[in-house]
């Protein structure tokens, strides 16, 4: 698989209504993907689904399209199915908005969907949300639960995610 791609990304504004229909696109992606990996035990714990098309919207389609998308959807879930579970939905969305904030961040810098600069937001996402959610809980070992747990799910957040932003062709 090469490491760089000449897919694009872009920066869809507050104003533009194809920036909404974007994320509502993608909250949908975060409410289906959650509830099939929920069908396996401990799915959510080991896959990470809520935040998988999180990185696709901010990436591709910028910060105002990662935002939407990462606050949206775990209060979405938690509204239609509970889950996640109320008592986590502040780590849930600080770590969303950290993915958001990371991914938009790397895009807008490489200008272009490459391996490197999606494994770099996760990386950032992650190492940042471990040290919120420490602060959060007060535990480290809950803090490190997604990566210990969760690391299934961060390698697909990598090939996965640059996978779909390389080779699903989206309108920008």
């Amino acid at each position: 698989m090469k490491t760089t791609s000449t897919t694009a990304v872009c920066s869809l504004g507050y104003r533009e209504a194809r920036t909404y229909a974007a994320a509502a696109l993608f909250v949908v992606g975060n409410i289906v993907l959650p509830q099939l990996c929920h069908l396996m035990p401990q799915g959510g714990l080991v896959w990470l689904p809520i935040y998988f098309f999180t990185l696709v919207a901010a990436y591709k389609f910028g910060l105002t399209a990662g935002l939407l998308t990462a606050v949206v959807s775990p209060l979405a879930n938690n509204l239609l199915f509970g889950m996640p579970a109320a008592a986590m939905l502040p780590v849930i969305l600080t770590k969303s908005v950290l993915l958001a904030l990371a991914a938009a961040f790397v895009a807008s810098r490489a200008r272009r969907v490459t391996l490197l600069g999606v494994a770099l937001a996760v990386v950032a996402y992650q190492a940042v949300g471990t040290v919120a959610e420490w602060g959060m809980s007060g535990s480290l070992t809950t803090a490190l639960q997604d990566i210990r747990l969760g690391w299934p799910g961060i390698l697909v957040q990598v090939f996965g995610g640059f996978a779909v932003m390389k080779y699903v062709k989206f309108r920008g």
